[in-house]
């Protein structure tokens, strides 16, 4: 009877010992995992927009880094691109939650540069995407990665010259002001259009602004100056596809020759439709990622480059469906 009630104590002093390994254990864990979260740098990304396509193609991109460089990725922007006051805020907010580095598509090249610079005093290192930011680079940001702006309108110019046969009238329509990456592919597409004589531009000085439902409202606005042309370009997803609502209400999608920029489900669908001709296609994947990758290393004390070409190409109905485009669309 004494023997087996020892060796009941004795089981439930093991048991006891057992638990409290166990807990200690589980403690450790607990410990480690918390440590390994409070060392993940916090990057917060901030768009111009979040409802465009293109914006979310900048999220998945965004996501993929922030898993495979192990960061905290905040996502955050404004409703609509044409919200400066918003955007501004965001990024002051950001600051005040001490944030390790911000990677930043600024909506307005000159009215982001104050916030911008103030975030850069108190240490925290920002890389500008997508569209240039008043300043210099090393000093008053880190670094820009965007598309070669001006060579994509310029691109768009020489595919609408080639389809009109360099020859016609064409139609410009803008973006919204203050907006560093449309202003360069406007000036671009004016640029590069003069290499054909015999075009004529006959309008350039209309904004269709912040999204699709007003780029298709202005466009509405200028039909009459849009029946005598033969081709337009758009500088964005937005105007793009709101001059295409546009076109297509009136009966006239197919009929002018249209190049845009940027590419949504709906673009490409219109391209395979003849609908749409081109588009000038970006990277937004890549753009989020390399901002990502340079605020890391800028961190680290590590050297980064001024300036990152992200690339841009031409999608026609002719390459959609091949593998260099299908990979970039993914």
């Amino acid at each position: 009877m004494k023997s087996k009630l020892s060796y009941s104590l004795a089981n439930m002093l093991l048991s006891g010992r057992s638990l409290a390994l166990l807990v200690g254990v589980a403690t450790v864990l607990s410990s480690v995992a918390s440590s390994r979260a409070e060392d993940k740098k916090k990057i917060a990304v901030i768009p111009m927009g979040t409802t465009q396509v293109y914006w979310k193609s900048v999220q998945a991109g965004a996501e993929d880094a922030a898993k495979e460089l192990g960061v905290d990725m905040k996502w955050k922007g404004p409703l609509k691109e044409s919200d400066r006051a918003g955007q501004i805020a965001i990024v002051e907010q950001f600051v005040s939650d001490g944030v390790d580095g911000i990677v930043l598509a600024p909506l307005d090249s000159t009215a982001l540069k104050r916030p911008v610079e103030a975030a850069m005093a108190k240490g925290i290192p920002v890389v500008i995407i997508d569209t240039p930011l008043k300043g210099e680079a090393g000093k008053d940001f880190v670094s820009t990665v965007a598309t070669n702006n001006h060579r994509g309108g310029e691109m768009a110019a020489e595919e609408l010259g080639r389809l009109l046969d360099g020859k016609g009238k064409v139609i410009l329509l803008r973006h919204q002001e203050g907006v560093g990456s449309t202003t360069l592919r406007e000036a671009g597409f004016l640029e590069g259009i003069k290499k054909f004589p015999g075009i004529e531009v006959i309008l350039d000085n209309r904004y269709a602004g912040a999204t699709a439902s007003e780029a298709q409202s202005t466009a509405l606005n200028i039909l009459d100056k849009i029946k005598e042309a033969d081709g337009i370009f758009c500088p964005n997803e937005g105007t793009t596809f709101g001059c295409l609502l546009a076109l297509r209400q009136n009966n006239l999608a197919g009929k002018i020759k249209l190049i845009g920029f940027d590419t949504s489900p709906a673009l490409l669908d219109a391209i395979k439709k003849g609908e749409v001709q081109a588009v000038v296609a970006q990277n937004p994947k890549k753009m989020a990622h390399e901002g990502i990758k340079l605020v890391l290393e800028k961190i680290k004390g590590q050297d980064v480059p001024p300036l990152v070409d992200s690339g841009a190409v031409l999608v026609t109905k002719e390459n959609l469906d091949t593998p260099e485009i299908q990979a970039l669309l993914k």
